[in-house]
């Protein structure tokens, strides 16, 4: 099965394409501060990670500690699998 942090970096590549082709997005590359994800962006990725993972990101998670880097998504995700008892 395909990790958390893989699915969100194909995600983010297929939804929020680098100029440059070939370019990959490091994991822990802000995605915020780079311009890479937007405030609708943000919006974006959230019903994504709902919607793909089964988890509720609630509006006081809504925050870059959580979202601003593929690894800082995975690392969210894991976190709310977790608490959930989804993990795995």
């Amino acid at each position: 099965m395909e990790s958390a942090e893989s699915r969100i970096s194909e995600f983010v590549h297929f939804s929020f394409p680098p100029l440059d082709d070939g370019e990959v997005y490091p994991a822990t590359r802000s995605l915020l501060e780079t311009g890479v994800i937007d405030s609708m962006g943000v919006l974006t990725v959230v019903s994504w990670l709902e919607e793909e993972f089964g988890i509720v990101v609630e509006d006081e998670e809504v925050v870059p500690e959580n979202l601003d880097s593929i690894a800082s998504l995975a690392g969210y995700v894991a976190r709310k699998q977790l608490e959930a008892g989804l993990a795995g």
